[in-house]
C-alpha cells in the first residue's frame, strides 16, 4: 500500500548542534521534562532547549493545543496539522502526523488518499476539515464565514472550530522552526 511506504518515518537534521545532555544546564535539563510526546527528548527537542524558557512555553502551547483531553477529537487534530504541514512543505510534520493520524484512526485510508492527491474521495467532515487546514495556511486572512459554516455543516461546534483553528495555526509556527532550524530525509 503506498501509504507504508510514503510514512516511513525521517530523520530530522539540526543546521545548530543540539544541547547534549551531559552538557546541559540545569535550567535546560528542567525545560526537557515538558517534551510534546513525554516520551523522548529529541534532536528537535535539544536543539529548541538552547534557550529554555521560550521552549517551555512553545511546549506547554503545543501540548494544550494537541493533547488536551476535550473539544475537539485527537484525529481531527491530527488532520489539522497534517494539512497545514503540506501545504507549508514540512514533509517531516506531514509524515509524523499522518502516522499519528492513523495510528489513533487504526486506519491508514485518509492518509492513503491524502497522499494520492485524492482529497475528493474524502467523506464530508475529512473534507471540509482537511479543506479548512489548507485555506487557513496557505492565507489566513482569506478565512470567512463561509469557511466557519462549511465546518458546523458537517457537525464541529465552536468549541472544536476553535481547537482546530489552534491546531492549524501552531503549525504555521512548528512548521517554521522546523525549516530554519534543520532539514528532514528518509531514515538510513
Amino acid at each position: 500500500m503506498i501509504s507504508s511506504v510514503r510514512l516511513k518515518p525521517l530523520t530530522w537534521h539540526p543546521h545548530i548542534a543540539p544541547v547534549e545532555l551531559c552538557d546541559a544546564t540545569p535550567e535546560q535539563l528542567d525545560a526537557m521534562k515538558v517534551t510534546p510526546s513525554a516520551k523522548k527528548v529529541s534532536d528537535y527537542v535539544r536543539t529548541l532547549v538552547h534557550d529554555p524558557e521560550s521552549y517551555v512555553a512553545r511546549t506547554v502551547l503545543f501540548n494544550a493545543i494537541m493533547y488536551v483531553d476535550g473539544g475537539l477529537n485527537r484525529p481531527d487534530r491530527e488532520l489539522g496539522a497534517l494539512g497545514a504541514s503540506l501545504v507549508n512543505g514540512c514533509l517531516f510534520c506531514a509524515v509524523t502526523h499522518a502516522r499519528r493520524h492513523a495510528e489513533l484512526t487504526k486506519s491508514d485510508d485518509l492518509v492513503t488518499t491524502l497522499y494520492l492527491d485524492r482529497a475528493e474521495d474524502l467523506g464530508p467532515r475529512d473534507a471540509a476539515i482537511y479543506r479548512f487546514a489548507r485555506r487557513l495556511s496557505v492565507t489566513p486572512s482569506e478565512a470567512t464565514a463561509d469557511d466557519i459554516a462549511s465546518l458546523r455543516s458537517v457537525g464541529l461546534e465552536d468549541i472544536e472550530i476553535i481547537d482546530l483553528i489552534h491546531a492549524i495555526s501552531i503549525f504555521g509556527w512548528a512548521n517554521r522552526l522546523m525549516h530554519v532550524l534543520g532539514h528532514a530525509d528518509s531514515a538510513k
